[in-house]
């Protein structure tokens, strides 16, 4: 009897182990009646199975799954709808393959090739397309142009009237208005250099290091100033540069 106790002891000790590393090796997943009516599971799941020893459970509900396949989430193939992955179960190592898999190619090619009739049930999702908002550079243009002439005509021409005017190596602000990176020159144009050596934008840059003062004269500007530049070089008159050099 002593003995008997002693087995049963022990395999009450390794049953709540054998049933957590199962669990390590298995996927809940939810699918709509829609989805698995297709017998879409029925072909994949095996296969995912098989090369990976992970065993994938149909959940009767989402809030019971570690994955939901419907109308949210990262889209991942198409048939009468998109069918859509959200992942429940974030740090669970069965589930994050399992997801991997049905995302990538390899998940991807297996639901393709599931034709029962010898037709393609799913094809691939559509890319999704997202709309870009447009900046929209609402500063006070003829400020910005007043804070150019004062400021950076020692380098730049402004504008036409100052079109001999700074330093003859120096790309006007119309040439840089051409670039098709202008925004991002004109927003953080005192990051770049040489404008650190010399340029104070107010509450954003350092102050000079006492040891390694401004070699000239520094340009002081406010934000609000630099939103100027950049609405008035946003409404300027971009130079023509010409079609771009072909290479033969």
């Amino acid at each position: 009897m002593a003995r008997l106790i002693a087995i049963l002891a022990l395999a009450l000790a390794v049953l709540p182990r054998l049933a957590a590393a199962q669990d390590d090796r298995t996927v809940r997943l939810y699918a709509p009646d829609a989805l698995v009516g297709t017998g879409v599971m029925d072909y994949i799941l095996p296969r995912f199975s098989l090369k990976t020893q992970i065993r994938v459970t149909l959940a009767d509900a989402p809030d019971a799954a570690d994955i939901v396949v419907g109308d949210e989430g990262r889209p991942l193939f198409e048939g009468e709808r998109v069918w859509r992955m959200r992942v429940l179960s974030d740090g669970h190592a069965a589930t994050e393959r399992f997801a991997d898999w049905l995302a990538g190619d390899i998940g991807r090619k297996a639901v393709l090739a599931y034709q029962p009739d010898g037709k393609p049930v799913f094809t691939e999702a559509t890319p999704e397309t997202r709309e870009v908002a447009a900046i929209a550079f609402d500063g006070d243009a003829a400020l910005g142009h007043q804070v150019s002439l004062s400021q950076c005509t020692r380098c730049h021409a402004v504008d036409e009237d100052t079109r001999g005017a700074g330093i003859g190596s120096t790309p006007s602000f119309a040439v840089l208005r051409a670039l098709p990176d202008w925004e991002q020159r004109f927003t953080a144009f005192y990051a770049l250099n040489p404008h650190p050596a010399f340029t104070i934008i107010h509450e954003v840059t350092p102050p000079f290091d006492e040891s390694r003062p401004s070699p000239i004269v520094p340009i002081a500007l406010t934000l609000d100033e630099v939103e100027a530049v950049l609405a008035y070089v946003a409404g300027m008159q971009a130079a023509d540069l010409g079609a771009p050099l072909a290479h033969q």
